[in-house]
């Protein structure tokens, strides 16, 4: 059979007899890549894998909290990249919002009425963050004026 190259390290290799269609070498790193081509593939046209691997990862993540905890004290370097990294992406936003998940509440609570939600600019929103212009537009203890009480 003829040796052909490699779809992601670009060496020749020679595929299986049984797989005349192989296109990754057998090494580790290669399959490792195939593996995860193969699942970006499978998440873009199968929603209901999407949703599996979502409630997956969200089990995985509530059975290791401490994991990235563990993981940046573990590897000092990792974080001081990250923290580098993230220092950039702030300085190319210039001046976008960032929410974070753990945001303090407002000091003071909103009153009852009827309000205006407007979009903002695109920042970058964690979890489930929203960020909302609220304008009160009537309150609900003003009464119209031309409204005729009956006794």
């Amino acid at each position: 059979m003829e040796r052909k190259p490699c779809a992601s390290c670009g060496q020749k290799f020679r595929p299986r007899p049984q797989t005349p269609t192989q296109a990754y070498c057998p090494a580790v790193a290669c399959q490792k890549e195939r593996r995860r081509e193969w699942q970006k593939a499978k998440r873009r046209i199968d929603p209901d894998y999407l949703v599996n691997q979502v409630k997956a990862q969200h089990a995985w993540t509530r059975s290791n909290p401490d994991y990235w905890r563990e993981y940046r004290l573990a590897h000092p370097e990792y974080a001081s990249r990250n923290r580098a990294q993230q220092g950039e992406r702030n300085e190319r936003r210039q001046g976008r919002l960032i929410a974070k998940m753990d945001a303090s509440p407002a000091k003071t609570a909103l009153s009852p009425g009827i309000y205006r939600l407007l979009p903002v600019s695109p920042g970058i929103a964690k979890m489930d963050a929203c960020t909302v212009e609220i304008t009160v537009l009537s309150s609900p203890s003003a009464k119209p004026a031309d409204c005729k009480e009956t006794t």
